[in-house]
């Protein structure tokens, strides 16, 4: 890399005492002070003593002195424009290899050097990770960020190729501080105490998870599954700790109700698809009876999206009965109030229907959990009225839910048309509820 002049510059904006004279400021200094001698050394045992030191310094960083590590991160380790401008000059004026590989190094940032080295000392990719997982929660406020998150995110990307990955099936057995790791990251449907997970540990369940080799006991990511006779309907038998236990050997359908990424600091490094693919196949092998691979999932979404699109439906024909009708919804337990839905299901569902299937202003569906399970190459086969009951699925989605269907013969098939021209697999079923939506009428009052 092109950066001995670069670093000679910048290691003067270290040394300068701040103006702010804040103790966070400082120690920040402190900490990329370190970043740079680091940079600087080219001894390999050395190299790894001192980024253990760079290491135990970020580690006593207080709070506030995350903030100004980040801009400097972000404004003092970034490529040379300078380098970055004389390398572009050689190569359009002579293309050979030599000038492209200068003018590649100058592009990249000194930040990712920086990070390959801090890879080095023991805990290393844990702290990078947990770095990334900082620069992501203050993205937000700190646009300028978005530079170092590129080359987190870049790196870990490729040091977590699936090719580094190990899939390993979790069970009563596993250790319990992998258990209680399971446990505590479950985001889709809360584990409710020890009970609550052997029972979706039993054997008709499947849980498996993706580790990586440095990382032995921090699952990625892991997806439970319920073997089941046929596509679920409700996920209130699935997590009921009380249910019976089937025989697997009788199953005909593998029902994925829960993915969940354990690592906020590899957001947007995708494992979910290579983990229900080879979860598939895994199962198929033991269990060969199983033919059918579908998702019991949330629509988080939905009741959000159903209170924006209310001047949509007041516009309406029949604008005023429809929000009559959906009004009911504010009745604390207006599902157990009644057993007649009466004409609230069949509008919810054909809204619901509308709301997985319209698109935002990127061409992919609104709903987040649909735009994964698409990209995937799943179909959008069936909605299910109050299929989770709970307060917090009556809250995101009046109690609906969605199966997915992974058709192993479809799948690329359905994966290569959503990605290349947006068109979404989906069932006739739900497609005959998208047709009779009211939003798929014209929205003109008579």
């Amino acid at each position: 890399m092109a950066t001995g002049s670069f670093f000679k510059r910048i290691i003067g904006d270290f040394v300068r005492p701040s103006k702010a004279a804040g103790r966070p400021v400082r120690k920040a200094r402190d900490a990329l002070k370190l970043c740079q001698a680091l940079l600087s050394e080219r001894g390999e045992v050395s190299g790894a003593t001192l980024a253990r030191e760079v290491l135990s310094e970020c580690e006593q960083l207080p709070e506030p002195a995350w903030s100004p590590f980040f801009d400097l991160l972000a404004s003092n380790f970034s490529p040379d424009p300078g380098e970055i401008r004389r390398a572009a000059e050689a190569w359009l004026g002579e293309s050979t290899a030599d000038n492209l590989l200068r003018l590649q190094s100058a592009v990249e940032p000194p930040r990712q050097e920086l990070f390959r080295r801090l890879n080095m000392a023991p805990g290393g990719t844990a702290a990078l990770i947990a770095m990334r997982r900082r620069v992501l929660a203050g993205l937000k406020t700190h646009p300028e960020w978005k530079s170092v998150d590129a080359d987190l995110a870049h790196l870990l990307g490729s040091w977590f190729n699936r090719g580094f990955l190990t899939l390993q099936r979790i069970d009563w057995r596993t250790p319990a501080m992998v258990l209680e790791k399971l446990i505590a990251h479950e985001a889709v449907h809360q584990i409710r105490g020890w009970d609550d997970l052997r029972r979706r540990l039993e054997n008709d369940r499947r849980c498996f998870a993706f580790f990586h080799p440095v990382l032995p006991d921090e699952p990625l990511i892991f997806i439970e599954v319920a073997l089941t006779k046929s596509m679920s309907a409700t996920v209130r038998t699935l997590l009921d700790p009380g249910a019976t236990v089937d025989d697997p050997a009788r199953a005909d359908t593998a029902t994925f109700y829960s993915i969940t990424n354990c690592q906020e600091g590899l957001r947007g490094i995708s494992f979910g698809n290579m983990l229900i693919k080879q979860v598939a196949e895994e199962i198929g092998r033991q269990l060969p009876r199983v033919q059918r691979y579908a998702t019991l999932s949330p629509i988080p979404g939905f009741c959000a999206w159903l209170s924006d699109a209310r001047s949509r439906i007041g516009a309406l024909a029949r604008g005023s009965a429809l929000l009559a009708e959906l009004d009911r919804l504010a009745a604390p337990g207006w599902h157990r109030d009644t057993q007649d839905p009466g004409a609230l299901k069949p509008l919810l569902m054909q809204l619901c229907a509308s709301y997985l299937l319209e698109t935002g202003h990127d061409g992919e569906p609104i709903d987040t959990v649909a735009r994964f399970h698409l990209r995937n190459g799943a179909r959008i086969e069936r909605l299910n009225w109050l299929a989770d009951d709970s307060e917090q699925g009556m809250r995101r989605s009046a109690g609906l839910m969605v199966n997915y269907m992974y058709d192993l013969e479809q799948v690329e098939r359905n994966h290569e048309a959503y990605v290349k021209v947006g068109q979404v697999a989906a069932s006739h079923e739900l497609r005959a509820l998208l047709r009779a939506s009211p939003l798929s009428r014209p929205a003109v009052k008579a």
